[in-house]
Formats: C-alpha cells, structure tokens, sequence
C-alpha cells in the first residue's frame, strides 16, 4: 500500500511551492495562479524545497509540475522586473535564478518535469534543467523574453542550444517564437507527448519506474551523464569507467545480476 506524506515543516514551509511525498516520488508545485510566474519569493521557496529534499533520503526521484491546467509556469514575474532600478540588480537576480535552477540539475536525484500547460521565459529554463520532460498535447514552449527587450536569463541562452542546436535555439530566442509539444518532441526538448490531463499521472508512471531500479546504480549513472556533458569526450569515458567500478562493488549489482541469472526481478537495497 502506498504511503503519502506531506514534507517536513520543520524543513520547509512556503506559500508558493507545495509538496507532496508517496513512495518515495516527491512532486512540487509551482503553485502561483494565475500563471505560476516565477517571483523572487518563488525561486527562494523552491530553494530551500531542493535543499530540503536533496537532504531527505527517503527521496528517490522528483516531480515538478505547474499549479492549475492552463499553465507550467509562464516565467518571471514582469513586475518584478519592471522594478529592477539597475543592470546589476537585474545581474543579481539572474544569478540567483541561475543557481536555484543549476540545483535542479546538480540535485544528485532524477527530476522529472510534469508539463502540464504554457512552459515560458523561466519556465522553459526550469524545464531544461530538470533531467527528464513530460508535455501535455496543448503545452506550449518558448523564450519570449525578446518580446520585451530583454533576453533569457536564467540559463536559456545556454541550455537551450545544448538541447536542440544551435539554428533552432538561435531563431527561437532572436523570435520569442512559441512552438507546440509536438514540435518540442520532434526537436528532442521533451520525451514524451501525452493528452492534457495525463501529464501528472504519466510523470508519476515514469517516476516509479525509474525508482524501482537500484537507487545507487540511478544516482552514479546520472551523475555521469551530467558530468560528462561538462567535460571532453575522452575524460567523460575515464570517469564512467570508474562509476561502473563502483557500483559493480555493489551488493545491488550483486542481486541483479544473481536476479537476471535466475529470472526473476530483483530486490535491490540500495547499497
């Protein structure tokens, strides 16, 4: 039987960002209605969420997902930026949004973006952090930062290009262009397309599938892929070499393969 639980308040506590922990699967919502804009108070709370729950062990695997069915989160918040009395306040605050973010990336745990609706400006930066996206089919993805002057700021210049190219990230940021989730799919920004109101159910899908696997083996695979995207091809190999070392040291890897050998499923223990 699953057990839910809610987080620690001792952890965390926030007005904006909720969440919610069921067999070891953690979903955070970004809930700001209407459109779930990222504010400074936003991005401090899901700070100190990912803290939180990159300390929390029970944790495997995370969602994020937008509040509401029209929108994942449609960005910044324009008054906030609006409000902004100099270039380096606003470098302030792009740094800050810039390592909030860079957290999703580096959380040591699968992060699975829930796209349940416009996924925009920081919103689309966000999801690009996060290490796998699931889209409804009316989603809606772009950095229209153009649009107002200005220009990505919290990671979208960088990972958006690393993600579909260089041409098709240039037009689409040089534009503030939208696209839909089919073509987010087609350009490899999203893994899955599917109907609107199966976005949260089809992450948890995934979620508990990838936590199913041995933790340790899930975590040292990650963290090599993420470093290797980071390094050169040739140094990339030399440390998943040693990450395959050390989880072949494993008593998971043990059990796995005594599993495989006797056909049945194995019961990984996470050490």
């Amino acid at each position: 039987m699953s057990q839910v639980r809610n987080f620690p308040k001792e952890n965390f506590s926030g007005q904006f960002v909720k969440v919610a922990i069921e067999d070891g699967i953690a979903t955070v919502t970004i809930d700001r209605p209407p459109v779930n804009a990222l504010s400074r108070q936003a991005v401090e709370e899901l700070d100190r969420t990912l803290e939180a729950i990159k300390a929390d062990e029970a944790v495997n695997v995370v969602i994020i997902t937008g509040g509401g069915s029209f929108a994942f989160i449609a960005g910044a918040d324009i008054k906030e930026i609006a409000q902004l009395q100099s270039g380096k306040e606003a470098t302030e605050v792009a740094a800050q949004g810039q390592a909030v973010i860079m957290k999703i990336q580096r959380l040591g745990k699968p992060v699975i973006a829930a796209i349940n609706g416009v996924c925009l400006g920081g919103g689309n930066e966000l999801a690009m952090a996060c290490h796998l996206r699931i889209a409804g089919d009316r989603a809606r993805f772009g950095q229209p930062e153009i649009n107002l002057g200005i220009i990505p700021g919290f990671g979208g210049t960088q990972r958006l290009p690393r993600l579909i190219g260089k041409a098709k990230a240039t037009e689409l940021i040089l534009t503030g262009d939208l696209i839909t989730a089919q073509e987010a799919h087609r350009l490899g920004l999203v893994n899955q397309v599917v109907p609107q109101d199966q976005v949260l159910k089809a992450a948890k899908d995934l979620a508990r599938k990838i936590a199913s696997k041995g933790h340790v083996a899930v975590r040292v695979a990650l963290h090599a892929i993420e470093e290797g995207l980071e390094q050169r091809l040739d140094e990339g190999l030399v440390n998943e070499a040693k990450a395959f070392g050390t989880v072949a040291d494993t008593e998971d890897c043990k059990e796995g393969i005594k599993a495989f050998l006797e056909k049945r499923q194995p019961q990984f223990k996470d050490r």
